[in-house]
């Protein structure tokens, strides 16, 4: 049933290079195929910066608003979103609320 659920989405992602720090923003049909691919080092662009984190992720009902969305993410504006959106993961704080 959840193999289902991620086939009918474009997936919008961002990694993040535990090696130089960098972030990658990438767009995908099948999400966790993309990221295996990135894992084993067959996506030039990140093969040299493994290991790779997923530290992000939205799902976008076709293909040309994921492609529109990746491209956003990658102005400024939307690594100012990213960094809003993400602020407690860089920050590694963690709110009494999130204890459980």
């Amino acid at each position: 049933m959840m193999e289902k659920f991620y086939e009918k989405y474009y997936w919008v992602y961002v990694l993040l290079s535990e090696k130089d720090g960098q972030k990658y923003t990438g767009c995908a049909k099948n999400l966790p195929s993309r990221f295996e691919a990135h894992q084993n080092g067959e996506v030039t662009s990140t093969k040299n910066r493994r290991p790779l984190k997923l530290i992000y992720f939205e799902a976008c009902l076709n293909k040309e608003d994921a492609l529109n969305r990746e491209k956003y993410l990658k102005t400024h504006y939307g690594k100012m979103f990213l960094g809003n959106r993400l602020k407690s993961y860089f920050t590694g704080q963690v709110k009494k609320t999130d204890i459980v």
